[in-house]
């Protein structure tokens, strides 16, 4: 009774998803080999190295240059995902079953994959360092939170700045594993779970219903993929290039971590929400539409 329950809730869920997702292949981004290719064509071989080595801000390199490498990854990940969401629409109403969580899964996955891409860029250690299927809890923790700053949560925001400020000031190669799986940024990890659980339940009903027409189903369901991915990511963009992580003329002030105390605050779930709705209502009125 107690697992059947568990398997319901929504944080569960969302876990459950993310774990899913960064298990398909293609998902994990290997950091090494994507800050070598996205630099390549801007950078000296020696800013490359040092990048890789220790962070794109250490090796001097502007948030401005980032951004417009980002842009060319979020472009690239935006086309992907939408051409892959249209492709699951064509079935019909008979293949719903079978599309729809595959299509979900495909679209967290490249949520995951912008994510990781975009980490990168702004001076994140690596999220998967390890080998294996597995994820560990800090990784989850983190990739929540970047969801969370996806779909427009204000605790999302402060707690990715909170673990930014953690890694800024120990200089480190990995993440604040007290932190985020039992201490101060925890709890908000756990509340946003929950909240993208519930979130995802939505658009995977939005997207469950612009399949239900073959043809004009794969056209509003690349549409629909499209009008929530691409400014989820650039907001998961702007938040990252705006730390003093990214910046290369941050100096990090001495001293030890303090794990400051999380005040608690009221979500700002609105600006996230009404994306939300207004492309799923659009997806349905072009349905209504349809002869």
């Amino acid at each position: 009774m107690k697992q059947g329950k568990e398997v319901e809730n929504p944080e569960s869920r969302f876990f459950a998803v993310l774990m899913a997702a960064a298990k398909l292949p293609g998902v994990r981004i290997n950091r090494e080999a994507y800050l070598r290719s996205a630099l390549a064509r801007h950078c000296s071989e020696e800013e490359i190295r040092r990048a890789i080595e220790e962070t794109p801000a250490a090796a001097g390199i502007t948030v401005e240059l980032l951004d417009k490498v980002a842009n060319d990854s979020i472009r690239y990940e935006t086309a992907k995902v939408s051409a892959l969401s249209a492709a699951a629409g064509m079935p019909g109403v008979f293949a719903l079953p079978a599309t729809v969580p595959a299509d979900l899964a495909q679209y967290v996955g490249h949520m995951l994959r912008i994510a990781q891409k975009l980490a990168y860029l702004y001076s994140w250690p690596d999220l998967f360092a390890d080998e294996g299927e597995g994820v560990d809890d800090a990784t989850m923790g983190v990739l929540t939170l970047f969801f969370g700053v996806m779909f427009g949560t204000q605790s999302a925001n402060a707690a990715v700045g909170q673990v930014a400020g953690m890694l800024s000031k120990q200089v480190a190669k990995k993440l604040p594993q007290k932190a985020l799986t039992k201490g101060v940024i925890y709890p908000i990890v756990k509340k946003s779970a929950a909240y993208l659980g519930v979130q995802m339940t939505k658009q995977s009903f939005a997207k469950g219903v612009s399949k239900a027409i073959p043809v004009i189903g794969a056209v509003v369901s690349g549409g629909l993929t499209l009008s929530t991915y691409l400014p989820m990511a650039k907001r998961l963009k702007k938040h990252l290039a705006g730390l003093p992580l990214a910046d290369p003329s941050h100096q990090a002030p001495e001293g030890d971590v303090v794990d400051g105390e999380v005040v608690e605050e009221q979500e700002t779930f609105a600006p996230a929400d009404a994306e939300l709705h207004e492309a799923a209502t659009t997806a349905v009125k072009l349905e209504e539409t349809t002869p």
